[in-house]
């Protein structure tokens, strides 16, 4: 049986704590894409697949993107929940690595419509027009969807197309990576088990 996720855990609070920390040092110092991470997933069969996606907001209770539900990611999340996530930042005084595993869910849809409203119009009508991850015969097929879609909303806003949505990684492990001089790195895991959370430090 599944351990509940326990979001107000001290030690798990210090682990996301010390991410935003970390996140907002990396865009204060110039990281061209401090939200961009690595997002890995496996299909039924334990194919691994490897992608950059755009972490849209981080809390205690996880990491949120979003994506196409008939993307592959999607596909592959629908068949095993499980994943990882990976951040690095050069632009800090120290190279700083970021791991992140867990179990990823759908959020809400209020959230997700939420968060669809904010983008901007052409990223709301490109959602529409694209089939992600389905072949496309060539440019103008695309072009033409999104014509398409420019003129079924030209007369007013565009909603969140159903087949279009946001998903939450809750951590069940975050491991942060200070480099250091002669390899000799610093690393901080934080584990959660049944136990609860812990924080120990791991060899380079």
């Amino acid at each position: 049986m599944t351990t509940p996720h326990n979001d107000s855990d001290p030690i798990h609070l210090e682990a996301i704590a010390q991410f935003r920390d970390l996140l907002d040092e990396a865009t204060t110092a110039g990281e061209p894409e401090p939200t961009a991470m690595t997002l890995a997933t496996a299909d039924a069969s334990g194919r691994v697949s490897a992608r950059i996606v755009l972490l849209k907001s981080v809390d205690e209770h996880g990491f949120t993107f979003y994506t196409n539900f008939g993307s592959a990611k999607a596909q592959q999340l629908a068949a095993h929940s499980g994943a990882a996530l990976c951040f690095l930042w050069k632009q800090l005084r120290h190279v700083v690595q970021v791991r992140v595993e867990g179990a990823v869910e759908k959020i809400d849809a209020a959230e997700a419509d939420a968060y669809f409203a904010s983008r901007p119009r052409a990223s709301r009508i490109g959602a529409w027009a694209s089939k992600q991850s389905q072949t496309l015969r060539d440019r103008a097929e695309l072009d033409a969807r999104v014509v398409d879609a420019e003129q079924r909303f030209a007369a007013g806003d565009v909603p969140r197309p159903p087949f279009w949505g946001g998903y939450r990684l809750a951590p069940d492990m975050i491991e942060i990576w200070f480099g250091q001089r002669a390899r000799l790195h610093d690393r901080v895991r934080y584990e959660r088990s049944v136990a609860g959370w812990s924080k120990r430090l791991l060899y380079p």
